[in-house]
């Protein structure tokens, strides 16, 4: 049998025990900070800080199957703007540049959209990323429309294929329906005259 004093020490040193706690996670926290900006860093110098560096799959392939709706409600010249699907890639140089209203770095590089529309021998095509109607024609009707036809990707699904990184980010495909080049980011005056256009110039060659 127990003593009532053995149960009254026990008790008491049951009282006395400290309860056992679970691993701090917040102690882990900074080591877990510092591994992620590592890791950026790593990334970045690897990259040489460049975008452009990213590798793409898809160059040099045919450009996804795929048919995309108009963006509803979208009107040019008193006519619905047509869609955009893989088939109106063959038989011409295209540019496709994937943009969308919500999109700040977009509205930057719109006004050089605007000029590139201007060049004889291509057809300037949109995707337009996730973006609601109203909003897609907002943004066009008072920045200009410089496009030819916008097919409305409307879950993301085709700029997944694509191998869309982030918006705006536009590509060049030939006769053939080939993705030539790829521009990831916004286009700058400099980058634009300086990089972009030696690349559709190329392409247009025949290069």
């Amino acid at each position: 049998m127990t003593s009532p004093d053995a149960d009254a020490g026990s008790s008491t040193d049951a009282a006395e025990t400290p309860p056992k706690r679970g691993f701090p996670v917040l102690v882990l926290l900074p080591l877990i900070v510092f591994a992620a900006l590592a890791a950026l860093f790593l990334f970045q110098l690897t990259l040489g800080g460049d975008p452009q560096k990213i590798p793409s799959a898809l160059i040099n392939k045919p450009a996804p199957e795929f048919v995309l709706p108009p963006v509803d409600g979208l009107v040019e010249n008193g006519r619905q703007m047509p869609g955009f699907a893989s088939s109106d890639l063959v038989g011409k140089i295209s540019v496709v540049n994937v943009f969308a209203s919500w999109c700040v770095p977009c509205r930057q590089e719109h006004p050089l959209l605007e000029e590139l529309a201007k060049v004889d021998g291509i057809e300037l095509v949109g995707i337009n990323y996730k973006d609601k109607p109203e909003n897609a024609r907002r943004f066009l009707g008072s920045l200009g429309n410089p496009y030819d036809r916008i097919g409305a990707d409307t879950i993301g699904r085709t700029a997944i294929e694509w191998g869309v990184y982030g918006v705006p980010e536009t590509f060049i495909v030939d006769e053939k329906g080939m993705i030539r080049y790829k521009f990831i980011g916004p286009l700058s005056p400099s980058t634009y005259q300086e990089t972009f256009l030696p690349e559709l110039r190329k392409v247009m060659a025949g290069g």
